[in-house]
């Protein structure tokens, strides 16, 4: 039985090969539209991120920081940590992966939240997606690279889409999540009221699971940022291409320092991104002093 198996062996790589000179041969144009397109996402999207000095940029972030959160703390780690970036000479490197991995969030934030939208109300779909996504999670990132350097050739394009097809199970995952969660005695009286399906998705359902939706862009992000020294395989720009000459060369100091450049851009992203907890009232609320006893 062994003999007849290791015999008659599925030809999956050749089926892959066919279907892959398929898409070459009848779908280039399509594909060099997208390569176009998305190239010029993120090229102008570098552009615009390194309009500013590096010296004015690191303030303006700081700024940003302390108006979105009111932390003091929070904005002098990001003033600390970005002049680290500039004194490396990771600066332009790090724009360029902050760009790849901001264009990566958008595409899945467009793609996946419509998804898990439609697969909390249709659960049927949500079976048909659920082996898809287990699927896109476990492969190894490296399968990804190369039918996309196939299709888009070298360069940042190719990282993008690779990007996207790790990164999207969790949009998906997390809106499908917060949406099912919804109470239903919530539902019900908003259809009471005489609310939509419409309305009931957008004044009830959608601000009820955005703080999962919200986390499921904090997770897409780290997931992108995880892949840049891969995605700097195919050509992808970014402080993935230090990563990769300092392991070509066995350069620790290089490697180190590219390594500690994506640490710094992950962690400001996580605390920048992060929803500010609500303040605590200094005193009781109405409800709890009417439960105080007198």
């Amino acid at each position: 039985m062994q003999d007849w198996l290791v015999d008659n062996k599925l030809p999956l790589g050749r089926w892959m090969k066919i279907l892959m000179d398929f898409l070459t041969t009848h779908g280039r144009g399509f594909f060099d539209a997208v390569s176009l397109v998305l190239g010029s996402v993120i090229d102008g999207l570098t552009g615009v991120l390194l309009t500013l000095p590096p010296l004015a940029a690191v303030v303006v972030a700081a700024v940003a920081t302390w108006a979105l959160h009111r932390s003091i703390s929070l904005a002098v780690f990001v003033l600390v940590s970005l002049l680290l970036v500039v004194n490396l000479g990771y600066w332009e490197a790090t724009m360029q992966t902050l760009a790849l991995v901001l264009s990566s969030t958008i595409v899945c934030m467009i793609v996946g939240v419509p998804l898990g939208v439609a697969a909390a109300h249709r659960p049927w779909l949500y079976r048909i997606l659920r082996p898809i996504l287990d699927l896109m999670q476990t492969i190894p990132t490296f399968v990804y690279l190369i039918p996309t350097l196939v299709l888009f050739g070298l360069g940042s394009v190719p990282g993008l889409v690779a990007t996207v097809i790790f990164a999207l199970p969790a949009p998906v995952r997390l809106t499908h999540l917060g949406i099912s969660s919804v109470p239903k005695p919530l539902s019900e009286a908003a259809l009471a009221f005489g609310a939509t399906k419409r309305q009931l998705l957008w004044k009830v359902e959608l601000p009820h699971a955005l703080p999962t939706i919200m986390a499921g862009v904090t997770q897409c992000i780290m997931l992108s940022l995880s892949m840049v020294v891969i995605g700097a395989l195919v050509g992808a720009d970014g402080l993935g291409k230090p990563v990769v000459r300092a392991l070509n060369t066995v350069n620790v100091a290089t490697g180190f320092e590219a390594g500690a450049a994506i640490v710094v851009l992950a962690i400001i992203l996580d605390r920048v991104l992060r929803r500010p907890e609500p303040e605590k009232p200094d005193g009781p609320t109405r409800s709890e002093r009417g439960r105080m006893p007198e």
